[in-house]
């Protein structure tokens, strides 16, 4: 008889006095806020879905080798660690900060997890576990800095709910019953060093964009020449880290992109395009040899095998460039520019919101109209996300941000140059403006200024970079003024931000609706702020911009510390927790000094180098106490105040 598989609520995990241990073979706790900010999201998604909440949501599974030592078996976890230590912070993020909120449907928490030869690692999730402590991370100590970071992080991402206890205690009732995790053990017998290199080499499983595309091609089968132009646009879109272009082949390009210019598209639908391609007998016979050998969609979710996307062309372009997004979050905004639907942008969901559009109680029909549609804005949209968004180039031995467009010279020659190459100051101004947006938001999920900027080009009539550069600005005032500092119920969507006020903020000019004083909560205060600013700062020729570059830096630091070495030095919350004291740096920096007093942390970053402007300016001042913080703080917030538009 087979042995059933175990699977446990988060609350009997967590109940049980069953112990984890993650091997030393294991790498260490790698994920970051990103992956915070996903799990909780994705338990939301259900908790607060009626039609969801009812049903479990498998978190994913535990792979455990059943170490048995005194009578105790002790469960080496092979795969799953990641989940588990969040698990385990978040939990304690909820319990410290929602204790009373939560009541009777508190768990009965027991820290399950520790690490072999990681002492540090141990130590800190025993710190985070402790309630009768606050979390104090001393400095004559060391700690693991990812999890201490991702605590933090834990903690300000459930803020979310701190305006209504009934969402929290919801979120937190279907975390505890209803999202479940598979406990899988190998035989007693399993080389342990073997299984974990199989796990960590495992083949890639067919994606849902595949599944898509071939739900979409079954709708124009009939018809050839648009399956194939069809085909051909989504092969072309699919590689994120190569320009459009060089999805076609030479001819293609020159039919498309205009002979000689491959920089500009000049067609208007899927039907020209198909037009264009099939111009000659050699591509119509082409056309349907590739059409008879599509694969239909049964076959394709029972292929085993690996996909390879279109390598049809003669010149192909390096590989010099890094998307912010990968594929099947790119199909989500052209269908949310398409449709302007307020859709997740949660790729995980990828063939639910498609199936919208697809299902068969639509006619025939109004399928066919999607599909060929859609076929035309994936390219569109692919065509300037390539020209107007920007990527991580790797050239000459060094990567950086680039905001860049194909030129052709004479012959066949083509280059990258800047997109916005008439005035390359206007071209750097945009430039950073985008990764300021990025790096404050490194949730693909969370990417709604990607979505309206793509959005604004769709649909501009003429793309210029001071209409483009304005948008953006303007953009980011609502995202201070109607996100981060408005009052709970002057608050706007991002949907609404993009799809219905057009990036212009609509609590700007009214003082009310809107209190900087939400800047001076420490650590719960949002990165986009801080990006804000060293963005103002980056514009007003502050110190230290002529070499300034965003980075991920997710860390918010105490210049003056919380808990400094030596208690005497010691000032209340109501000091250390305002604007003026607190900067965004990373989250190893903020671990090694988190401590110390301003004079040392000076020292060590005057050599080391600084992670923000603003903190630049901090450093500059002595000595640093509670007149300077106050007065630094103001001086902060008027400079984002006076930001001209």
């Amino acid at each position: 008889m087979n042995k059933e598989i175990p699977s446990f609520s988060i609350k009997d995990l967590f109940e049980k006095n069953d112990s984890y241990i993650i091997p030393i073979y294991q790498r260490n706790y790698t994920w970051g806020q990103g992956e915070i900010i996903q799990l909780i999201q994705d338990i939301s998604d259900f908790a607060f879905d009626s039609k969801k909440q009812d049903n479990n949501y498998y978190i994913g599974t535990l792979v455990v080798y059943e170490r048995h030592i005194d009578n105790q078996i002790i469960y080496e976890t092979i795969d799953g660690q990641q989940r588990l230590t969040t698990l385990n912070i978040l939990l304690n993020a909820i319990h410290r900060m929602y204790n009373v909120e939560i009541g009777n449907e508190k768990i009965n928490y027991q820290l399950n997890l520790s690490f072999d030869s990681r002492k540090k690692s141990t130590d800190t999730l025993s710190v985070i576990s402790n309630q009768s402590l606050d979390i104090v991370f001393l400095s004559n100590k060391e700690y693991n800095s990812n999890i201490k970071q991702r605590y933090f992080d834990a903690e300000k991402i459930l803020k979310q709910f701190s305006d209504d206890g009934t969402r929290l205690r919801k979120f937190y009732k279907y975390l505890t019953e209803k999202v479940r995790i598979v406990r899988v053990s190998v035989p007693e017998e399993t080389d342990l060093n073997h299984y974990f290199e199989i796990m960590n080499n495992r083949g890639e499983q067919l994606e849902k964009h595949e599944i898509l595309k071939a739900k979409m091609l079954e709708v124009i089968k009939e018809d050839k020449d648009i399956s194939f132009a069809f085909n051909l646009i989504w092969e072309a879109c699919s590689d994120m880290e190569r320009y459009v272009q060089y999805g076609f082949s030479v001819e293609q390009r020159n039919r498309i992109f205009t002979s000689s210019n491959w920089n500009d598209l000049c067609c208007s639908n899927l039907d020209e395009i198909a037009a264009k391609l099939i111009a000659d007998d050699s591509e119509k016979a082409k056309s349907n040899n590739d059409s008879e050998k599509q694969l239909s969609i049964n076959k394709i979710i029972e292929f085993k095998g690996s996909f390879e996307t279109n390598t049809n062309q003669t010149d192909d372009s390096p590989e010099r460039f890094n998307s912010v997004i990968n594929f099947a979050n790119f199909l989500l905004h052209v269908l949310r520019i398409q449709t302007k639907t307020d859709i997740s942008l949660d790729d995980k969901r990828l063939i639910d919101f498609f199936d919208e559009y697809l299902k068969s109680d639509n006619s025939f029909d109004e399928k066919l109209k999607f599909v060929k549609k859609f076929g035309y804005s994936l390219l569109r949209t692919k065509y300037l996300f390539d020209q107007y968004i920007i990527k991580r180039e790797f050239i000459r031995e060094k990567d950086q941000w680039s905001l860049k467009k194909l030129k052709w010279y004479t012959g066949t020659q083509v280059s990258y140059v800047n997109t916005f190459e008439e005035n390359d100051s206007i071209n750097k101004n945009i430039l950073m403006l985008l990764a300021m947006f990025h790096v404050s938001t490194p949730t693909l999920v969370y990417k709604h200024w990607l979505n309206a900027a793509l959005f604004h080009l769709y649909y501009s009539e003429k793309i210029s970079y001071s209409s483009y550069l304005s948008y953006l600005e303007n953009l980011a005032k609502s995202y201070l003024y109607d996100r981060y500092i408005a009052k709970k119920e002057f608050e706007v969507d991002y949907y609404d931000i993009i799809y219905s006020n057009f990036g212009l903020s609509v609590n700007l000019d009214k003082n009310s609706n809107f209190d900087f004083n939400n800047l001076d909560r420490g650590t719960s205060v949002e990165n986009f702020v801080f990006n804000y600013l060293d963005y103002i700062l980056w514009k007003n020729n502050s110190e230290g911009s002529s070499t300034y570059e965003f980075s991920f830096n997710s860390s918010v630091e105490h210049y003056y510390p919380q808990n400094p070495i030596s208690s005497e030095h010691k000032i209340p919350s109501s000091i250390y927790d305002l604007f003026g004291n607190l900067c965004l740096i990373s989250s190893s920096k903020n671990s090694r000094l988190s401590n110390h007093m301003p004079e040392a942390k000076k020292d060590f970053y005057y050599k080391v180098g600084s992670d923000s402007l603003k903190q630049r300016l901090m450093m500059n001042i002595s000595p640093w106490e509670e007149t300077e913080i106050k007065l630094e703080g103001e001086k902060m917030k008027q400079i984002l105040i006076n930001h001209n538009i």
